[in-house]
């Protein structure tokens, strides 16, 4: 099935946008988790921004953050406008011009970028630049729709916030920083794919070749554990070369084994086997609502974002005055 084969509905001549929609283009729950790991890197970073620099700081990267969600959403209105789980976007669901939705990216993307860099450092604002680009466009217009390591590849977006917060601090990115980097990107795949396994009809419907589609159901779930193997260790890293304190080596060991436990569960599993429900209503239940073969795959992607989360928050609480740094 390709794109020809649904037509994108007509665009209207005037947008019923209201300010709801434009801040819906901004993606809020994945601008959430790029705010909090680019703090996590601010904090962790050796030195102190004074507090009004912070702010700014953190405020650039999550509108950069939003700017590239824009813009990602500008371009796919069409493919959205094919899936449960993401056609009530704004661009899909006609409630806002595609030209409009580009130039909101457009302005946002260089507004974050220059004033990160003027209030930080160049090197900031370069690696806030960087990451708008590899998402907007190396993944989103080269690699989504041309093969199934798309978001192995354009999961460096996704890393790029926690090495921007340390830069913003520094001025230089050192190993540290990169093995934060290194956490967020061997944590997409396992992540991403455990999705894909309960969403593939949506993923064929919409000709995105993530790697269910491309390799099948078994293929996929060998390569989530696999990815898993390597994620896992990454995860443990911080604790073993100070980085992290004993706070963090207790989150992430135990998260660890509970990760890799769900991952074994889910390489045993049938999951991705039969095709998805018929249809979910809503977002919460085209990720929620699943059969029960498929739930295997659906612990491990909530687990995994509740994983992420406590490592991040297991370094910001160790990093922060008074408690461990």
């Amino acid at each position: 099935m390709t794109m020809t084969d649904h037509p994108a509905r007509e665009t209207p001549l005037v947008t019923s946008a209201q300010p709801e929609d434009f801040f819906q283009l901004l993606k809020p729950r994945v601008m959430s988790l790029v705010v909090f790991t680019a703090v996590t890197g601010l904090i962790v970073a050796p030195g102190r921004l004074d507090w009004i620099n912070a702010i700014v700081a953190i405020l650039c990267i999550a509108v950069g953050a939003g700017a590239a969600g824009a813009l990602n959403m500008a371009v796919e209105g069409e493919t959205d406008a094919l899936m449960r789980r993401t056609r009530g976007r704004p661009v899909a669901a006609g409630r806002v011009r595609k030209n409009d939705a580009i130039a909101f990216g457009m302005v946002l993307s260089v507004f974050s970028v220059m004033l990160l860099g003027m209030t930080t450092n160049w090197l900031a604002g370069g690696l806030l630049a960087l990451t708008i680009v590899y998402y907007a466009w190396l993944y989103t217009l080269v690699l989504k729709r041309r093969t199934p390591q798309n978001i192995v590849i354009g999961g460096a977006a996704g890393a790029f916030p926690p090495v921007i917060g340390w830069a913003a601090v520094t001025g230089d990115a050192p190993w540290q920083a990169w093995l934060l980097f290194l956490i967020i990107f061997t944590w997409t795949p396992p992540h991403t794919w455990a999705l894909a396994l309960y969403s593939a009809g949506d993923y064929a419907k919409a000709g995105i070749p993530m790697m269910p589609v491309a390799r099948g159901a078994k293929s996929t779930r060998l390569q989530i554990l696999l990815y898993t193997l390597v994620f896992v260790p990454v995860a443990i890293a911080p604790a073993l070369t100070g980085l992290g304190g004993p706070i963090y080596l207790v989150v992430s060991i135990v998260g660890g084994v509970a990760f890799l436990g769900l991952a074994l569960r889910l390489y045993r599993s049938r999951a991705g086997d039969q095709p998805d429900k018929a249809e979910a209503v809503g977002r919460e239940a085209a990720l929620y609502d699943v059969r029960a073969e498929a739930k295997p795959a659906r612990n491990l992607f909530a687990f995994s974002i509740l994983y992420l989360m406590a490592l991040f928050s297991a370094l910001l609480v160790e990093h922060l005055p008074g408690v461990g740094g």
